[in-house]
């Protein structure tokens, strides 16, 4: 139960435009206080959208179905975990810019040291600036890595050449999307036409 309400759900604005993700579990309280609606991903009224009350009952619709290990059961009713939800007020796209922080940084560089290419869990990475601070180095996306605990004392404040190390990729500023930090293979084939859609099946009206 618990991971599946931890499940990411696609978040559109007013404009169904993708922002961000967020929990099922988020997901659903933003639906039971009237701030968003789901949006239907399967079906032949696909992209219908449900407050909280029709959603209550397509859920029940649809319980005995290949859908079910998608129920999510209180005491009273089941619901389906919902896949995309549209909010009803909010129609701005937020800062096309990914915040410099540590985590970000580690999930730019996909927890992967940047000099020996290995893969590490989060408690044994480091954050190495490439231009070392008393060099005049700066906390930047451009001077600032991922990097083994064993690689950053390797290299100290000294520059990788002068220890014989090499980055594996230039660092840069990450492009904002919605599922930045997301693992691909959590991706919902549901969000593909909101994240990538296809530009044949969309028209423009004059």
């Amino acid at each position: 139960m618990e991971s599946l309400l931890q499940r990411p759900v696609l978040v559109l604005n007013r404009l169904w435009q993708p922002v961000h993700t967020c929990s099922v579990k988020r997901a659903l309280k933003l639906l039971c206080l009237g701030h968003a609606q789901v949006v239907q991903t399967e079906g032949e009224a696909r992209y219908q959208t449900h407050d909280i009350d029709s959603w209550v009952s397509y859920s029940d619709e649809t319980s005995g179905s290949s859908l079910a290990e998608d129920l999510i059961h209180s005491v009273k009713v089941a619901l389906r975990a919902p896949k995309i939800i549209v909010l009803g007020l909010y129609d701005r796209l937020p800062r096309r810019e990914v915040k410099f922080t540590r985590q970000n940084v580690f999930l730019r560089d996909k927890h992967t040291c940047q000099y020996c290419a290995k893969v590490f869990p989060e408690s044994q990475l480091n954050l190495d600036h490439v231009l070392p601070r008393d060099k005049g180095g700066k906390t930047t996306w451009v001077n600032i890595v991922t990097s083994c605990i064993p690689c950053n004392t390797k290299k100290a404040n000294r520059l990788p050449r002068e220890v014989g190390m090499r980055l594996l990729t230039e660092p840069k500023a990450p492009r904002w999307r919605p599922l930045f930090g997301l693992k691909e293979q959590a991706s919902e084939k549901a969000w593909q036409e909101f994240i990538s859609p296809d530009r044949q099946n969309v028209s423009v009206g004059a």
